[in-house]
Parts: structure tokens; sequence; C-alpha cells
């Protein structure tokens, strides 16, 4: 099991996988209940950790501005919402 530094210090894919693991022994349903909740809590650490990495992949992407001619004149954050 790994701690929670070691989940932050994870990539998206590999959080991701790994928390693909954990659903599917959870779906699974071949878990002892003490298992089952140590790896949900993992699976929470890591849902939450992937979440947090598709934040700051967001906050990095910018917007190309244009100006009347259509020629790239400068750039400004890309508003998701």
């Amino acid at each position: 099991m790994t701690t929670p530094d070691d989940i932050a210090a994870m990539s998206f894919e590999n959080a991701l996988a790994a928390l693909e693991e954990i659903v599917a022994r959870l779906e699974g349903g071949k878990v002892d209940l003490e298992e089952s909740i140590k790896i949900y809590e993992r699976g929470e650490a890591l849902r939450t950790h992937c979440e947090s990495k598709l934040r700051e992949a967001e906050a990095r992407i910018e917007k190309i501005t244009l100006d009347g001619k259509g020629n790239p004149v400068g750039r400004t954050p890309l508003d998701v919402e």
C-alpha cells in the first residue's frame, strides 16, 4: 500500500491506472471488508490527486487571441467555466 507522499509523486496516468485497479477489485466483490476499507481510502486519495492534476493542467492551458485579420497577438488563460 502506498502512502499519501507516494501518491503525491505519481503522474496523472499512474494514479488513474491505480484508481481503475481499485475500482475493479471493489466491483469484483472478492475483497474482505477491512481490505475494502483500506483500498477505498487509497482510491479516494488517488481520485483527489487526479482531480488536482487536471486542475493544474487546465490552469496551464492558454488560448491564443487574434486580431481582426486573424493574426495571433497574444495569449489569455483559458476560461473553462
